[in-house]
């Protein structure tokens, strides 16, 4: 497996995200109950979770009595998510910016993806695997970077043009350089579209009450400007 972008970064990351993602913010009050509002019922369903992390939303879809199929790209962070779950969850180390041609066509009732296409250059090429592998009415949930913070946050020149970028997160007991790709909101919704889904739901989250409580500050800039955007589309 080609390294991924991101790899090197979430080797020193995975540790520390894993101890506190439970309660830090912008995880557990912001992107968390946001996505989670847009995956329908689950009981009894097979579900990938693509880019599963340490496994948090992979133990909460579990929890709703799904099958969960848990992939990552970072063997770290893919551990931290076996050692959570155990054996509830299949696991499989996979880089997305591949074909994912170890699964056969129509595995999945539904598709999730936290904070993990950031990490993907090509949304055409992923896409259009995630459509090949979800079953007739199956549906893609996912969270990303809000492409205009993001484009005002890394100074971008051409907000058209897909690029890499990289960014020093402080919020782990140090401080890491994270690389990832910035991609237009049109080039988002374009490869959707391209490959066969229709966006059914569009959340821009507000920061929860308990996102108040436990970092006041950056509780009123989320309320005044976003930084993530989720979604769901359908497979048609």
């Amino acid at each position: 497996m080609d390294e991924p972008i991101s790899n090197q970064a979430y080797d020193e990351l995975a540790d520390a995200y894993a101890s506190i993602v439970d309660t830090k913010p912008h995880n557990a009050y912001y992107d968390r109950p946001a996505v989670q509002s847009l995956i329908p019922e689950i009981n009894n369903l097979d579900i990938l979770d693509a880019g599963c992390g340490v496994g948090t939303y992979s133990e909460w879809m579990i929890g709703k009595g799904a099958r969960v199929v848990a992939l990552d790209a970072n063997e770290k962070m893919l551990a931290h998510a076996k050692k959570r779950n155990g054996n509830r969850a299949q696991y499989i180390l996979a880089n997305l910016e591949k074909p994912l041609s170890f699964f056969e066509n129509s595995s999945f009732n539904g598709i999730v993806s936290a904070l993990a296409i950031t990490y993907v250059k090509d949304h055409l090429a992923l896409f259009k695997e995630f459509n090949r592998i979800l079953r007739r009415d199956g549906w893609f949930v996912f969270s990303t970077e809000h492409p205009f913070f993001s484009f005002s946050h890394f100074g971008i020149d051409n907000y058209f043009a897909t690029k890499e970028v990289n960014c020093d997160w402080k919020g782990f007991g140090k401080i890491v350089n994270v690389k990832s790709y910035y991609h237009s909101l049109g080039s988002i919704t374009e490869a959707l579209n391209t490959t066969g889904f229709d966006i059914e739901l569009l959340r821009e989250p507000l920061p929860t009450e308990e996102f108040r409580l436990a970092d006041p500050q950056n509780y009123k800039k989320l309320c005044r400007f976003p930084l993530f955007i989720c979604m769901r589309a359908k497979k048609r």
